[in-house]
């Protein structure tokens, strides 16, 4: 078997041309969040299971390591897990493709997107993984090299770790870090998985064009990344379950996003230097 066949096997455009990006303003993610919003109201009966797995996984999370005696692995996880998120909204975004081409919604939503590009959505999923275990393992150091509370108890968990004004250095080390690899992971999937699903090409090629969409667009592009952290940073002081309604909205926006970011495949693709 040569290497063509390989490539059309598992479904890879090794030869994609990179997709052209738009320069967008500063409105734009307000724009998105609203169309987002939008989405989930002409489709709660789909998008708010969405939302609801979140939160559920999100409990199952904080018990589990609460019951196995590893609180102080709360926030590295809860940040770890948002890093996979994008791969985890890929129903919302065909739920939007679909409302967006006026086609019928069903609830097998995710398997349908999936479908459309399977070798190169699963090979972008891996990649967030493994950031995210990156993330995991980053932190855990962080936290052993800098907390020095070798008595820390989940009563006082929160208190001192953020209030008693005893850690600057392992939150400040902890933001470097975290910031670095979240920037890093925002950049290269914040389109990537709605691209791969709109559109035959490899994921290295979506990876490229998504950091080419934050190079042409830095600005809206951290006002975006700001208004998701912000949206999720509410839902965790309502005890996540504002993730409900976030997450939907988030996934949906991020398919406006992507619309807005990419030049449609019958235009002429203009890529920034």
């Amino acid at each position: 078997m040569n290497e063509t066949t390989v490539s059309n096997d598992l479904n890879i455009d090794t030869h994609a041309e990179q997709p052209g990006i738009r320069k967008i303003t500063l409105d734009e993610p307000w724009k998105w969040l609203s169309m987002g919003w939008n989405d989930m109201r002409k489709a709660p009966q789909l998008s708010l299971p969405y939302g609801a797995v979140f939160v559920v996984v999100t409990y199952l999370l904080i018990w589990g390591l609460i019951d196995g005696g590893m609180f102080f692995m709360l926030p590295l996880l809860a940040a770890g897990f948002f890093l996979s998120a994008p791969i985890l909204g890929l129903g919302l975004y065909g739920i939007s493709r679909s409302l967006e081409q006026n086609k019928k919604i069903e609830f097998c939503q995710i398997q349908k997107s999936w479908r459309s590009n399977p070798i190169n959505i699963s090979a972008i999923g891996i990649i967030l993984m493994l950031i995210m275990l990156f993330w995991m393992l980053t932190s855990i150091i962080v936290f052993i090299v800098f907390f020095d509370n070798a008595t820390l108890q989940w009563e006082n968990f929160f208190t001192e770790v953020f209030f008693s004004g005893n850690n600057y250095l392992f939150l400040l080390m902890g933001c470097i870090f975290g910031g670095i690899i979240a920037m890093f992971t925002f950049s290269i999937s914040v389109i990537t998985i709605p691209l791969l699903m709109d559109r035959q090409i490899d994921f290295m090629t979506a990876m490229k064009t998504s950091l080419a969409a934050v190079k042409a667009n830095t600005k809206p592009l951290l006002l975006w990344a700001y208004l998701i952290a912000l949206l999720v940073g509410i839902s965790f002081l309502t005890y996540f379950i504002g993730l409900l309604i976030a997450m939907p909205v988030i996934g949906h926006a991020t398919w406006h996003a992507y619309r807005a970011l990419v030049e449609p495949e019958d235009e002429q693709p203009e890529m920034t230097a």
